[in-house]
């Protein structure tokens, strides 16, 4: 079960120096022993000549535009500048210029001057959002253009400026230099090299920077580079993240919104976890310096015994109808594009080359349940792969979604199909193995399918619809060829699931996003038999969860199907259809995706009503009732997640 937001006494290092006293609070709070040890300090360049150069620039209207990187480095480029020229004909010169601000903190800065940003960069606020977002409203080709730098000049963000053919001028405001009193960065190296400390916590690049300097004229860089593997890593942000990356350290955890106090909220609560898995891997022979998720390796004692702790995990024994001691839970989508992991990866490859990538598509499989901490992972794929086999042509279009270059229309259609190769989805099976071997053994892992009905909707269709008429039209003027071409898809489908099961999966989900289209007399007559035929195919004892959306009126037909779980989407009131499906059966499901972007309290208020409906009834796996939306805040979901789980927990064992 995940933790509450609590260190539990881990000791934690935190090299945080302006805002020392803040972060010791804050460790201390979350129930951490915490060691800070200031690693930096500001220091006003002692030359304001670049600055004054900027200002005299500015005011004779020499810039198009500025970029204002930190709060502190705007506030002292204007008490800089002030000193020579008066401060309204300062603001008035920024007035007539386009402000570019990296993230909230240089926003305020500007607001005390009575100013707003034009731009502000959103998170997680890097130069390279800086550049994504410039490129999506500012043509930066022949422009003037001053950058606010702070510490280290950034010559990789100058030079991307200056390849999109800008005019380039920085204004360094202060340098970073080591702390005055090193001893306590001295104490912290020493503590980590003689694996004193469990935590690591870095706010800032320049942080790592002068602790590798220290390190290495204290003899003790190796050592350190040792003590590290045994050390869980967390970091602010991407920048930082990347310099680890310089020094030869993987970031263990990096939250989505880079602020201190997110930082330490979730390493507390991920925190021990975490340790256990790092420790674990380095013990049986895992680089923990230089390692992603895939790499990890469980006890060797546990190869032998994985089937029978998995069999008795929580999720499991839900899907079996035994009692646990607390809901499940795991969400539809949950490794998708509300994940930062999940879009800086698809920044650098396409959907189906991510899909089609076994490595990348563990990768993010198992960072939505080192992210969550929920009881299910679910591979990354997708329902559509199956069509690739038959030579339909299926290609995913860049913001328009699955297309079909060649209709399935009519039974002589069916007919020219190409014989499914379950061998063409190999890259699944490799996904899932890679996955299956690094995933914790208490936590499942769910393999899945679209359903008949839905994958063939999608190939007569020719992509999405609203109301399925050519779909339809094929049942009701073809039921010879529309009965064809299900039954080719079910044998087609049954095959691949009991291939995913072979290869590491646990429990197979079968989507059927849109057979709520249908009425029940046409389920009834053209999908129930291939239902039937697909599930009494797959392995016995493996559960297998139907899913579609829309189905309130068809529950009792899909029960007929044979399958273990029935998910529910959130149009249904859980306790009701759980009833008339009959307590024989699990249920999964199904607070409305939509009311993640809620506050908190009524996130816990939704969840609540879920739970209490399933009355702590044996079979109960807490789900949303679709997948997870894109740009639904992470911190919403961990705050769902945990509270499902403890709330659950004290319900059943009061």
């Amino acid at each position: 079960m995940a933790s509450k937001y609590s260190f539990e006494g881990l000791r934690v290092t935190a090299f945080e120096s302006r805002r020392s006293k803040e972060i010791d609070r804050l460790i201390r709070y979350h129930g951490g022993v915490p060691s800070v040890a200031p690693s930096m300090r500001e220091v006003p360049l002692s030359e304001a000549g670049e600055a004054l150069t900027f200002a005299e620039k500015l005011l004779k209207g020499g810039y198009d535009l500025v970029i204002l990187m930190t709060g502190v480095g705007t506030r002292a480029l204007k008490d800089t500048v002030s000193a020579k020229y008066p401060v309204d004909q300062f603001i008035d010169a920024l007035k007539n210029v386009t402000l570019v601000a990296r993230g909230p903190k240089p926003a305020a800065a500007l607001k005390e001057l009575g100013l707003k940003p034009d731009i502000i960069v959103p998170e997680p606020n890097t130069w390279r959002d800086i550049l994504a977002t410039l490129d999506g409203s500012f043509d930066l080709k022949g422009k003037k253009v001053a950058v606010q730098e702070y510490g280290i000049s950034n010559t990789e963000f100058i030079d991307t400026l200056k390849q999109r053919g800008a005019d380039v001028t920085t204004v360094p405001i202060y340098k970073w230099e080591l702390p005055k009193d090193v001893g306590p960065l001295k104490d912290a190296i020493r503590s980590i090299a003689e694996n004193e400390e469990d935590v690591s916590l870095f706010t800032s690049s320049q942080q790592i920077y002068h602790l590798f300097q220290i390190a290495k004229a204290e003899g003790l860089e190796d050592k350190l580079r040792e003590g590290f593997k045994r050390v869980v890593i967390g970091s602010i942000g991407p920048t930082t993240t990347e310099t680890l990356g310089r020094f030869g350290l993987s970031t263990d955890y990096e939250p989505d919104s880079p602020k201190m106090g997110n930082l330490i909220r979730e390493m507390a609560r991920s925190g021990g976890e975490l340790l256990r898995k790092k420790r674990t891997a380095l013990e049986n022979g895992v680089n923990t310096n230089s390692w992603h998720k895939i790499d990890m390796v469980w006890d060797k004692t546990l190869e032998t015994r994985r089937e029978e702790i998995t069999r008795d995990s929580v999720f499991m024994k839900a899907c079996r109808r035994e009692k646990t001691d607390y809901a499940p839970v795991w969400i539809m989508r949950q490794a998708g594009r509300y994940m930062r992991e999940y879009r800086e990866l698809r920044a650098k490859v396409s959907f189906l080359d991510l899909c089609k990538t076994p490595e990348l598509a563990a990768e993010v499989t198992l960072a939505a349940v080192d992210r969550l901490s929920v009881d299910a992972a679910i591979i990354f794929s997708d329902i559509l792969l199956i069509l690739q086999s038959f030579g339909i042509g299926l290609e995913f279009s860049k913001g328009e979604g699955p297309r079909i270059r060649k209709p399935v229309r009519t039974g002589k259609a069916v007919e020219r199909l190409e014989e499914f190769d379950p061998g063409s989805l190999n890259f699944v099976y490799e996904a899932l193995r890679i996955t299956r071997r690094a995933l914790d053994p208490e936590i499942a892992l769910i393999g899945f399918a679209g359903a008949p009905f839905t994958v063939a909707s999608y190939a007569i269709e020719g992509g999405g619809s609203k109301n399925y008429e050519n779909t339809k039209g094929f049942m009701y003027k073809d039921p010879q060829g529309w009965h064809g071409f299900m039954d080719r898809l079910s044998a087609a489908t049954t095959m691949y699931l009991n291939n995913q099961i072979s290869a590491g999966a646990d429990a197979i989900q079968i989507f059927d996003s849109w057979a709520g289209s249908l009425a029940p007399d046409d389920y009834r007559e053209f999908v129930l038999p291939h239902m039937k035929e697909l599930i009494g195919g797959i392995k016995e004892g493996v559960p297998v969860i139907h899913f579609g959306t829309g189905t309130d009126a068809l529950l009792g037909l899909i029960k007929e199907s044979g399958c273990s779980v029935m998910g529910l989407d959130w149009r249904v009131d859980l306790g009701e259809a759980w009833e008339r499906v009959g307590y024989d059966m699990a249920v999964q499901g199904n607070m409305d995706p939509v009311a993640l972007f809620a506050p908190h309290s009524e996130i816990r208020k939704r969840a609540k009503s879920v739970l209490d409906k399933a009355k702590g009834r044996p079979g109960h796996i807490f789900n949303l009732g679709h997948g997870v939306l894109p740009k639904t805040p992470v911190d919403n979901v961990l705050a769902l997640v945990d509270f499902v789980h403890e709330y659950s927990d004290k319900n059943r064992n009061k």
